[in-house]
This record gives C-alpha cells, structure tokens and sequence, in this order.
C-alpha cells in the first residue's frame, strides 16, 4: 500500500485553498528541498529531492509549503491502524507506505484484490486521503505494481502474470535498480527485464559482483523476503544544507560539530549505539562523496562522534566547495538476523 503524494496532500486535505493547485512540501528558499510534490505540480517536472531552485523555474506558479512532520505522523498512524485491523504482518518503508501479507487475514477473504480495494476505500472515508496497491506474489513484485495505476489505484499481477509483466518492465522501473547501475546496464545492452533474465549469473557476477543474485532472482519473479513486521533500525542519520557554500574544512568544523551533536542526542534518545560512521558531502555541482571509519567498539558519546567525524572531514583534501554535510552511524548495537525467506501464497 503506497499513500499518493502523502504530504502534499495532507497539506491540500487541511488547506482547501491549496486544492487544486501545484504545491511543494519543502524549503522554498534558493537553497531548499523539495521533500514532495502535488500531482499537479508532477505535471510540470516537479519531484521530490529536486533543488527548489529547479523547481520554481519548471513552475513558475509553484506554492511552498513547510513540511509538518508530526501532522504526517499523526494521520499514518491512523493509516496504519486500518492495516492492522486487516493483519498483523505490516512492515513499514515509511510513514506512507508499507507491505502487507494477506495470506491469512483477519477478515477472512480470499481475494487479495478485493482486499486491498476494501483496505484504499477504508483508508479514504477516515482520513480523507487516497493510496494506491500493488498486488502480487511477493514484495518486489508488488511494490513495483503499486506505481502503475497511481493515483487512486491498484494493479494486479497474477502468478502466471508474473514473467510477461517483468519481461516487459523497463530496468529504470526495477525496485532496487538506482540510477548508476540503470545507466552501467544500458551500457551492457539491458534494458527490459528480458534483457536482463538473459544473462547468465556468470555474467551478472563479472558485472556486478555482490548484487548478481539479486538481479539475476528478480528478473525470474524470485524474491523470497518476508513480511517482517518489527524491522530493526539499520542506521541513524543526520545533514544540513548551508545557505552559502563552505570551501575549506576549517569552515566545515563547525557545522560538523553541530550535527554531531544532533546525530548524539538521536541515538541518545533511541538508546543505540553503533560502530561505523559515515560523512557525506555533498559540492556545489551535487556530486557526493563518502568517507567510513568503523571501529572495534561501540560509539556513544557526543565527544566519540565528533573526534571521529573530525578524522573524517581531514582524512584528504575536499575537492570542491560543499553545499551539505552529513553524519550517519551503522553497525548498530540492535541489529539481529532476520527469518528464513517464505514465498507468498495466496488468491487473487
């Protein structure tokens, strides 16, 4: 189940004066964001994580509006709520969106299409919002499926539907598929999911080393990743945008000192720790850059964060003025292995 343009419309649900109209939920200043945008203002170009600056010249009539987050909560709790009145395996990806194994329901039926018809509707008469489904024989699948009637619908892949619909899906469609390896397989003549169930695993493993299996499963319908509905947090993360350009680490220190204090009082506050950090820059052109230290213990204090994002940010030279920082910390003390794969099964 996927909410349609989750934020942009809780901000049209609450401002009526806002309905109709191409709306972005972000930073409108030359610096920003977009975080999301209306249909309306899809019509024009307009998508999430493109700079406000590019969004304003795509739609000259574009409205800002800043995000609130704790709004957003508060209506995918209600979202989720209607979920599990439907079953208990829910697995989040975010506050718009999650999987649901239907195999047995509470409700009892044996449609999985119908069910999830029942499931929008219900989601639509409490909160006034629209979502779309996905339906099929398992995460990947269905996932995919949940963009192809949007908005205001769902779509259906039966399990002898199952190899025509990936044979005939372009790779740039494929969940998992980002844009740098969407461009490596153009490079390599792969361009449907056809192309890509013809080559061999040897080949897929020349080309693509660890995540061969994956491609190689996928585009066969395999995808053997449960409904896990606890899922444990993997990463804590936190970055700033500058309004001006930093171009030295002497004037990055300070600002890395800041978010290191916030990335501390997170993982204060959700009682973790972790033993690998990450800084991320981001220059002027929005090339990225990452540098990891991972250490034998655990990282806690606001003083460990700091000295280790430090080591980081002069480990070399930055090669170009930066426009955002980062900190992320992994290898969290939480972390536990997941279940055994189980492959749905179910009516449609």
């Amino acid at each position: 189940m996927d909410m349609d343009a989750f934020y942009a419309s809780v901000e049209q649900l609450d401002n009526p004066s806002l309905r109709g109209k191409p709306i972005a939920v972000g930073g409108g200043a030359d610096r920003g964001v977009v975080a999301a945008a209306s249909y309306e203002a899809r019509v024009f170009g307009v998508r999430s994580a493109m700079p406000s600056k590019k969004a304003k010249i795509l739609c000259e009539d574009l409205i800002f509006v800043k995000p609130r987050f704790d709004r957003y909560k508060e209506i995918s709790q209600k979202i989720r709520a209607v979920f599990f009145e439907y079953t208990d395996l829910v697995e989040p990806l975010s506050l718009d969106e999650a999987y649901l194994d239907v195999t047995s329901n509470k409700k009892g039926h044996q449609s999985a299409t119908l069910l999830a018809t029942e499931i929008r509707e219900r989601i639509h008469s409490e909160t006034g919002l629209n979502a779309s489904a996905g339906i099929s024989i398992n995460k990947f699948i269905a996932k995919i499926a949940s963009d192809i009637n949007k908005p205001k619908g769902q779509k259906t892949v039966e399990p002898h539907e199952v190899l025509d619909f990936i044979s005939k899906l372009e790779i740039r469609k494929f969940y998992g598929v980002g844009e740098k390896t969407t461009q490596k397989m153009y490079q390599l003549g792969i361009f449907t999911g056809r192309d890509l169930r013809e080559k061999s695993m040897e080949y897929l493993e020349t080309h693509f080393k660890k995540n061969a299996e994956y491609y190689y499963n996928i585009s066969r319908g395999i995808h053997n990743s449960e409904v896990i509905p606890e899922r444990k947090r993997k990463s804590m993360a936190v970055e700033t945008t500058f309004q001006t350009n930093l171009s030295s680490e002497i004037l990055l220190e300070e600002p890395l000192k800041r978010i290191s204090a916030t990335l501390y009082s997170r993982i204060e506050a959700a009682k973790i720790k972790g033993r690998t950090l990450t800084l991320k820059l981001k220059y002027r052109d929005f090339t990225q850059a990452t540098r990891s230290k991972t250490v034998d213990y655990y990282i806690y204090t606001e003083q460990e964060i700091f000295a280790l994002a430090r080591d980081l940010l002069f480990q070399e030279k930055i090669q170009d003025s930066v426009r955002l920082i980062g900190l992320s910390l992994t290898n969290l003390n939480n972390e536990k292995t997941d279940k055994g794969p189980v492959q749905l099964t179910l009516r449609f």
